[in-house]
């Protein structure tokens, strides 16, 4: 599956730390249905048998809304169900090793802090960014938000899709205008909503609104 930047525009990480009323099944149902245009399904906890057998039902429900499905750091519960690709930290196998694994028609994903991550991670054969934390996270309490300049830079020295995340939430989407990026990756601001599909319809708009300003790339000292 070709990666390209419109699949980056609103991308949903699942926590079940935020089901409750619904199962994630119904959480990521509901995201789909309003807006969301990539899942990424991160599972900390989880043992491997249910790891996959959850993975193979949420690929498929994706793949019903034509939308693309990966796995966070779990390359062998991705090739075992067959997902669309990876996502990886710095910490965990680096891209060439991934692809390795994987062949070459998976996408693969890579989270990047600097320009020198960001970098090495497309020499490496990454499809997309993820970078950040552009904002205060209580997802991940030991990182230090990214400065805007810093995201634009990034953004200015990579040719790849770059999706920003870490703190979005629908009232800060707007000041990421200008960086570059392609759209917002996010957790607790649709996972933790109220009402998913409206959380997921507002971010989806939010997003659009940044993304389609005409201050994307080319904009701020990026490349036109």
């Amino acid at each position: 599956m070709k990666c390209v930047k419109e699949m980056m525009r609103l991308y949903a990480v699942t926590d079940r730390a935020w089901t409750g009323k619904q199962n994630l099944y119904e959480q990521v149902e509901e995201a789909l249905q309003h807006g969301v245009t990539f899942v990424q399904l991160r599972e900390k906890n989880l043992d491997e048998t249910a790891f996959l057998e959850e993975a193979k039902v949420l690929k498929k429900l994706c793949h019903s809304y034509g939308v693309p499905f990966v796995i966070n750091d779990n390359v062998e519960i991705a090739l075992a169900c067959d997902a669309d690709g990876v996502h990886v930290g710095q910490e965990d196998m680096q891209a060439g090793e991934v692809r390795a694994k994987l062949g070459p028609d998976k996408i693969i994903g890579v989270s990047a802090h600097n320009v020198e991550e960001a970098l090495t991670a497309v020499k490496n054969g990454a499809d997309y960014l993820g970078v950040g934390a552009v904002f205060g996270t209580a997802t991940k309490t030991n990182v230090t938000a990214m400065s805007y300049e810093t995201l634009c830079d990034i953004c200015r020295a990579v040719e790849i899709p770059v999706v920003a995340i870490g703190g979005i939430q629908e009232n800060n989407i707007e000041k990421l205008t200008g960086s570059g990026v392609d759209g917002v990756a996010v957790v607790s601001a649709i996972f933790g909503a109220e009402n998913i599909g409206r959380a997921t319809e507002r971010l989806r708009l939010a997003s659009d609104r940044m993304a389609e300003s005409g201050t994307g790339r080319g904009s701020n000292g990026a490349d036109e």
